[in-house]
């Protein structure tokens, strides 16, 4: 009948697509479950400390069974962003066998003196890790540093840290910040220094709003005196010595 051959092509018609897209389907599985897609090359930029191999043995663990075309590119970079230095990683792929990594990393800010051992932090209170080789940007560590994860004592531990970077670059503009050993900024309104001189260590009880002029006062009071000076009081307009030995 004439419904009969217009119902019949509009079925072959429907296998045939079927098939097509079956077989689509079947070759797109196959084509990025195949080895071409295995990752082959891992491109990493942005990193100052962050490892390199540190990097490629996240990605490469993560794309060993999906290839790049699969690979979760959200989690590859939540387990990035686990690392120390890594504040954020932004990765995306670079087909056929690539995958990139860009990494903004968190900067150092002051070397603080923890139960655990002396150990970087960053600007944001983040503790790094720990000191295994002399950080030429901090000559001297930071003692006082809250370790309770209380909210006092990450906003104390901010205003340590300004203090800290504010010691730090007066100190160096006077030419000074080689002679001191540590800082304790337990009482953030009382700063104190330990410098050494004739081999003896002194501490030095700083002006707050002097930081610079004071601790330079001290040093110069005590130079070669050290083996009879046991600390210094330079929070007025000269230093006080106490020869407490």
């Amino acid at each position: 009948t004439d419904y009969s051959r217009f119902i019949l092509p509009l079925w072959i018609g429907a296998i045939l697509i079927a098939g097509i897209g079956f077989f689509g389907v079947m070759g797109y599985r196959t084509a990025i479950a195949s080895e071409f897609f295995n990752v082959r090359r891992v491109e990493v930029s942005g990193n100052d400390r962050v490892n390199v191999d540190d990097v490629k043995r996240i990605v490469t663990a993560n794309t060993e069974k999906t290839g790049v075309w699969r690979a979760d590119l959200g989690e590859i970079r939540e387990k990035l962003e686990k690392l120390p230095f890594v504040k954020t990683a932004a990765v995306s792929m670079v087909l056929p066998v690539g995958i990139r990594v860009n990494i903004t990393e968190r900067i150092p800010a002051a070397i603080v003196r923890l139960s655990g051992g002396d150990s970087l932090v960053d600007a944001e209170g983040n503790v790094l890790v720990v000191v295994s080789k002399p950080e030429l940007a901090f000559p001297f560590a930071m003692r006082g540093w809250d370790e309770s994860k209380t909210e006092k004592a990450m906003t104390d531990n901010l205003a340590r840290l300004r203090l800290y970077k504010k010691m730090l670059d007066e100190w160096k503009d006077y030419g000074i910040s080689d002679r001191v050993r540590e800082v304790d900024l337990k009482d953030l309104k009382d700063p104190c220094a330990s410098i050494e001189d004739s081999g003896r260590t002194i501490a030095v009880i700083l002006a707050k709003d002097r930081l610079g002029t004071s601790l330079k006062s001290a040093v110069e009071a005590v130079a070669g005196k050290g083996e009879r000076v046991k600390s210094v009081n330079a929070v007025g307009v000269s230093p006080v010595l106490d020869f407490g030995y």
